[in-house]
């Protein structure tokens, strides 16, 4: 790391936007220093698909890719840590890390991700990512045609379940309770022959993260292939917060066509912006970071 602490851009993220924000900086000659604290939350997702030329790569073998290439640039840096802090100062920014480093830079970008929070069902966890999924645009087609479970209900359920039904008819929705569908959803359901099951779920029995069945609270049991689920979510990193960029109704970060956020000279992109949540969407928003970055430099030294 430079003794200077002296760059142009920050990244605090160094999974996918991240690397494709300073790949491109780099590229336009830019003082990169990239924060990573080396935990992606897609860790436990065995393949990511829909990622056009690496479709089923491991997550882990293509972040490790990204790494080695864009380390080839002299003028980025990699600084294995955790932000904790972040202020403005002297016209730009200061970021602290967990190893007690302060690093300053003009500009910065969040590639930061989110947390998901697990849903407090035994089995939900060690399931999540291999055969409990979020997204049926990165792990449908490995699925289709199976007999397939939806954890949702309201609006949500209604908005999932003919989503996946593209992928597999074969579908029950499992609202852990209360459905909460009005009477016109409930007959588009019963039209499909898509279930409803209303009772609480209390253990998802799996062997080593693959799913076998739900059990739930009548002692009743249902098998299925993979389940489908909405996690809630927080920011994985509050230093945006901290620095005064508003976040939406959801809790994203809120960002404009450019990636730039609500306060000047913080950007974001990636998972923490955004519920379109895949590797391809998350290097186009990194990509495009990097450029609006560079143009906000230039225009600022021009």
């Amino acid at each position: 790391m430079s003794t200077k602490s002296d760059y142009e851009v920050i990244v605090v993220g160094g999974s996918y936007a991240g690397l494709a924000a300073a790949l491109s900086l780099g590229r336009a000659l830019r003082r990169i220093l990239v924060i990573d604290s080396g935990k992606p939350c897609n860790r436990q997702t065995p393949h990511s698909h829909n990622f056009l030329t690496r479709d089923g790569e491991t997550p882990a073998h293509l972040a490790a890719i990204a790494r080695e290439q864009v380390l080839k640039y002299p003028s980025i840096e990699l600084l294995e840590d955790r932000a904790v802090s972040g202020v403005r100062r002297d016209g730009g920014f200061e970021i602290a890390v967990a190893g007690g480093a302060t690093v300053r830079a003009e500009r910065l970008l969040f590639a930061t991700g989110v947390e998901d929070i697990p849903l407090p069902i035994p089995g939900f966890t060690e399931c999540w990512g291999k055969s409990v999924l979020h997204c049926p645009y990165c792990h449908g087609y490995e699925v289709h045609g199976e007999t397939l479970g939806v954890i949702a209900n309201g609006d949500d359920a209604f908005h999932f379940v003919p989503l996946l039904y593209q992928w597999s008819p074969k579908l029950t929705l499992l609202s852990n309770g209360p459905a909460g569908l009005g009477d016109e959803q409930r007959r588009a359901f019963a039209k499909r022959n898509i279930p409803i099951v209303e009772e609480e779920i209390i253990a998802i029995e799996h062997q080593a993260g693959q799913i076998e069945r739900v059990r739930f609270r009548s002692g009743a049991s249902q098998e299925f292939k993979a389940v489908f689920a909405r996690a809630p979510f927080r920011q994985h990193c509050s230093i945006p917060e901290q620095l005064g960029c508003a976040l939406d109704a959801n809790g994203f970060i809120v960002v404009n066509e450019l990636q730039a956020t609500t306060q000047a000279g913080v950007y974001a992109a990636g998972d923490n912006t955004t519920m379109m949540r895949s590797v391809a969407i998350a290097v186009a928003a990194g990509n495009r970071a990097g450029a609006f970055l560079n143009r906000d430099l230039a225009l600022a030294a021009f």
